[in-house]
């Protein structure tokens, strides 16, 4: 089947899904939030001492914080934060664990044990707590949360390679053009590589919410984005000391984790399925 018309046929099957249809809405809101939200918000920073703590209004749709700075522009730009922390790690995360998986899986005698034992000490730590040490180590900055939740996801890209390697190199294909006399790299780059990207798009989906939890975290523990940069966390960090005089100062930022999450986790359901040539039409 000619690749058109084999990325129709998937387009037909995910929008038959109602839920992976409605986490790529959640998802695109999400990125619009991003990318669009902080040209028409205004200044995060901006400070309005005669509107402090102010309920939602026209002027302020999602209220103002203690220093009377309004929340919705603040949850746009966080927005951005969160989309750079959550694509840049899991891009360092592809791009470093993907070729160490492919290396260990196809080059299995010496050098995937050695991998493998190293990931699985990695793995013996939770992923938020591994991430929390790293950045400590690194310092609080969005660019250490990038580094600190990107070789948290480490472990998970390499076993997932090397996993797809181990059971692509068996097949008859892979077998056919090393009778041929086909090199490494061409057997790796021309058939191995392309038949693990389904499982690795679908990685990627889960990833990245997993990485804007975990910006959320290190920003609400002081280990992330610091004030008065707009993060997510650093707005329910802020929200503690007024859940009961402006709970909508912890609503906000919390509802938009949960959609971004939740979207990010619908669409990665969705490619699952229809990524997977055994699922149905």
């Amino acid at each position: 089947m000619a690749p058109p018309l084999r990325r129709a046929r998937m387009w037909r099957r995910f929008r038959r899904r109602p839920m992976p249809m409605t986490g790529l809405v959640l998802v695109i809101g999400f990125i619009l939030l991003a990318l669009v939200g902080p040209l028409v918000t205004g200044d995060p920073a901006a400070q309005d001492y005669l509107a402090t703590l102010a309920p939602p209004s026209a002027a302020h749709p999602m209220g103002t914080d203690d220093l009377g700075r309004d929340a919705f522009a603040r949850i746009a730009h966080g927005a951005q934060v969160s989309l750079q922390a959550g694509v840049l790690s899991t891009a360092l995360a592809m791009a470093v664990g993907i070729p160490i998986g492919l290396v260990a899986g196809f080059y299995r005698r010496w050098l995937d044990p050695i991998v493998m034992r190293l990931v699985d000490v990695t793995l013996a730590f939770p992923f938020l707590v591994f991430a929390v040490g790293l950045a400590a180590i690194l310092g609080p900055s969005l660019r250490g949360v990038v580094l600190a939740l990107g070789f948290s996801q480490l472990p998970a890209v390499i076993r997932i390679t090397r996993g797809e390697v181990l059971a692509i190199r068996e097949m008859d294909y892979v077998a056919a053009a090393v009778a041929d006399g086909a090199g490494d790299g061409h057997i790796i780059f021309r058939y191995v590589l392309p038949n693990c990207a389904s499982p690795l798009i679908v990685q990627a989906t889960v990833a990245i919410p997993a990485a804007i939890i975990g910006e959320a975290t290190l920003s609400f523990l002081g280990l992330g984005v610091q004030p008065p940069t707009p993060s997510w966390g650093v707005m329910l960090t802020t929200a503690q000391q007024y859940l009961g005089d402006a709970p909508w100062l912890a609503i906000w930022p919390g509802v938009m984790i949960a959609l971004a999450t939740l979207g990010f986790n619908l669409l990665g359901d969705g490619l699952r399925d229809v990524l997977d040539p055994r699922s149905g039409p």
